[in-house]
């Protein structure tokens, strides 16, 4: 075998080992700019555009008769019960507007999703929040978009761009389980309109009690709706929370953990996204970056950072 055969093999290797770890099935490309030592990247706008239209393209919309639901804005002070899922594996759950599936152009521009994510409320109401492996492999991802309330093919509330992506330095140069969280600012092209005013938000917690009953959801990558599961949050280590339910498989990488769920609109508080230990855990056990003070300064940049380079 020659030496550029031998590379070319190599390289081929460390790409599928790359694509078969976590619950995601391999990384989109990159195009932008910004800069990994620092943690942060700015995606190209007209590449954003054109991967939108082309998703728009080739994927189902609500008929016009039939539009999105608007997002519930009632609230209560009541807090839904969480009891354990019996039996404890994941099951199909109706989607909701604060959370949907990242998604990009498959083989022929027929769209694909490969990880979750979820709405959180910020200063700028335009912030999602997944797994720092579901758009930071061996670069950033950005040949991608955000559709939240996905379910069966269909995009209620249209497709959302990354403008910026934020991730901790020291996932980029150790992929560190402590800090597998990733936030985006996401964009949806043609409009001025924020995402959190259209879908909802969900609330975020930090240095929380670790144990704690809570819902989780995801979208596995063969199915197109999300599954959810109750347990109770488990410390696995000072910087890892677990959850034992059975059956979140590929794709359901950067879904959230939520708690203190208010019935009357169906959002709660994210303590959690799936992945953090081993990328998110195997077929029984699922886990998370803790958050603590690290990601509370992460999401601190990411909800406040203008769309251009930090200072």
């Amino acid at each position: 075998m020659t030496i550029g055969a031998a590379f070319c093999l190599v390289a081929v290797l460390v790409v599928v080992a790359l694509a078969s770890t976590g619950r995601i099935s391999g990384h989109p490309r990159s195009s932008g700019t910004g800069d990994a030592s620092r943690g942060y990247h700015l995606p190209d706008p007209a590449e954003g555009d054109r991967i939108a239209a082309s998703l728009l393209g080739a994927a189902p919309v609500p008929p016009p008769e039939v539009p999105a639901l608007p997002a519930p804005t009632e609230s209560s002070t009541e807090v839904e019960d969480l009891p354990v899922s019996d039996p404890l594996h994941a099951s199909t759950i109706a989607a909701t507007p604060a959370i949907g599936a990242l998604v990009r152009a498959g083989d022929g521009d027929d769209p694909e999703h490969f990880c979750t994510a979820t709405v959180v409320q910020s200063p700028n109401r335009n912030l999602v929040v997944t797994a720092a492996h579901c758009v930071y492999g061996d670069a950033f991802a950005t040949d991608m978009a955000f559709a939240p309330g996905y379910h069966d093919g269909v995009m209620p509330y249209g497709v959302w761009v990354p403008s910026r992506i934020d991730v901790d330095p020291r996932w980029i140069t150790d992929r560190d389980p402590a800090y597998d969280v990733a936030f985006l600012q996401v964009r949806r092209p043609g409009t001025d309109e924020r995402i959190e005013i259209v879908t909802g938000a969900e609330q975020l917690a930090f240095d929380f009690e670790p144990s704690r009953p809570a819902r989780m959801v995801g979208y596995p990558d063969d199915e197109d709706e999300p599954i959810g599961c109750q347990n109770t949050t488990e410390a696995y280590s000072d910087t890892q929370l677990r959850f034992d339910c059975a059956g979140f498989p590929a794709g359901t990488s950067g879904g959230p953990m939520l708690t203190e769920i208010d019935p009357a609109n169906g959002r709660g508080t994210v303590i959690g996204v799936i992945g953090g230990y081993e990328e998110g855990g195997d077929d029984l056990t699922s886990y998370s970056s803790y958050f603590g003070p690290d990601i509370a300064a992460l999401y601190d940049r990411a909800s406040t950072a203008e769309v251009g380079p930090t200072t």
